[in-house]
């Protein structure tokens, strides 16, 4: 049965996967900075909030790139509706090509955000850095120092896409 945990049943659900208290104060940050995009961008607040929450959930079996992964299995397990599910699978990054997948040893397909509220938790997520907020371009920085383009390029254009509907650069959100 599909259902959609409230703010406070996430953070429960976060605490029974056995996150950190840093994990949870980082999904904690991000929601904050995802819910203030989602009212800007009229997007559906609740989806993006709970999204937002549990986007790291798989984070309690692995902190390398495969979280996501690990994340989509706790959250089919709980019986969590397959919006939820994409968000959880499609934040790292801004996104990964089936090609960076293959390269990160990852199920072969596209982690690519498609959604509104898919590209919002996955932008807030890279506007958070120790559980505190940073401008944009300070990972689109440290990704190109890390030879990252791929991401660095998506990095730009998500954050311009969300600028551009949200009517402000979403560093100033």
């Amino acid at each position: 049965m599909d259902y959609m945990p409230s703010p406070d049943e996430c953070i429960n659900l976060l605490e029974k996967a056995g996150c950190s208290k840093e994990v949870i104060k980082h999904c904690k940050a991000v929601r904050d900075v995802a819910v203030k995009l989602a009212i800007k961008a009229n997007a559906d607040v609740k989806l993006v909030e709970v999204g937002a929450l549990l986007h790291d959930i798989g984070r309690s079996k692995t902190h390398g790139i495969r979280h996501a992964i690990e994340g989509v299995k706790i959250a089919k397990k709980l019986g969590l509706p397959e919006n939820i599910l994409n968000i959880i699978e499609r934040h790292i990054g801004a996104g990964l090509s089936s090609n960076e997948a293959k390269k990160l040893g990852l199920p072969l397909k596209d982690y690519i955000p498609i959604t509104l509220e898919e590209k919002i938790v996955c932008h807030a997520d890279n506007l958070i850095s120790d559980g505190r907020r940073q401008p944009i371009e300070i990972e689109i920085e440290r990704a190109l120092n890390d030879g990252h383009q791929e991401y660095a390029v998506r990095l730009v254009s998500l954050h311009k896409e969300l600028s551009q509907i949200c009517g402000i650069d979403v560093n100033k959100v």
